[in-house]
């Protein structure tokens, strides 16, 4: 099926029928197509996992209201903007060097084996347990860590 085809079926779903499709599919096509994006469609409610996907970015500003599971997926960044209600799986994750500067995660925040990322931002809030093992950051204690993202923080434990 073509772009042009699944952007006139996004269309047809959302004005003639008048019905927001808030699932998974829909999200992803609407991102790989450039197709704009609502301030309802970037407050997603529930988990969102883009296990294995092949989209390299997300929108500025995007909300999961649950999981966020990137793990094997093509990222490449997480935009500014982003709060995670629940987990946030970037395990694996190659190509991510940083983390943005205002990243709210509410639960646990894995970046295991995530091998480019040096330094943990300015702000950073996990709500739960931070999972750093395979990362340059295990060099740092926990109260380096804490310290790095102050006024953000980390509530639970920091596992290595």
């Amino acid at each position: 099926m073509d772009n042009n085809t699944l952007k006139n079926i996004i269309d047809f779903l959302e004005k003639e029928e008048n019905k927001k499709h808030k699932d998974r599919d829909t999200f992803i096509w609407k991102v790989k197509l450039g197709y704009p994006l609502t301030e309802e469609d970037l407050n997603f409610k529930g988990d969102l996992s883009l296990y294995k996907s092949k989209i390299k970015s997300l929108p500025k500003g995007l909300k999961v209201g649950g999981d966020l599971d990137l793990y094997e997926s093509k990222i490449e960044s997480l935009p500014k903007g982003l709060k995670v209600g629940g987990y946030l799986d970037l395990r694996g994750q190659k190509k991510i060097t940083s983390l943005p500067d205002d990243l709210q995660v509410g639960g646990e925040l894995s970046i295991i084996g995530c091998e480019a990322i040096t330094s943990l931002p300015k702000g950073l809030e996990v709500g739960k347990t931070l999972y750093i093992k395979n990362t340059p950051l295990t060099k740092y204690s926990d109260n380096e860590l804490r310290e790095m993202i102050k006024p953000g923080f980390i509530k639970g434990e920091i596992i290595r």
